[in-house]
């Protein structure tokens, strides 16, 4: 069920991104959704062999290369999921920033509801 969650979660984000990042695009929620498992699997397998791989530029840049890392990541969503696309390196950058703001608030926001249900 949590991923279920999470997965509908991380969909939504998207879709908020969508609507702030101009030049980030969903076209509608099922490819959010898709989008959503996508990235997933990409950030379980690909993302720790990038960050791995740049990881003396990581260092070199205090950290902040691991936002191009995410960037090339949302390139790699864009570039197999339909529906999802990512127009140039601006807003695969601010659209990974963005997402992630969004994917915590959206996470704190259903832990606060669902402590309150309890």
């Amino acid at each position: 069920m949590q991923i279920l969650v999470a997965l509908v979660l991380n969909a939504l984000a998207l879709i908020v991104t969508s609507k702030i990042v101009p030049g980030f695009e969903v076209s509608d929620f099922t490819q959010a959704v898709l989008a959503a498992v996508v990235l997933g699997v990409v950030n379980t397998f690909i993302k720790p062999i990038l960050s791995f791989i740049t990881a003396p530029l990581s260092i070199v840049t205090l950290g902040l290369f691991a936002f191009v890392v995410n960037a090339v990541v949302l390139f790699i969503v864009s570039a197999v999921v339909p529906g999802f696309q990512v127009n140039g390196w601006t807003p695969a950058i601010l659209g990974a920033v963005v997402l992630s703001v969004v994917a915590t608030v959206l996470s704190a926001v259903l832990k606060d509801v669902g402590g309150k249900l309890k």
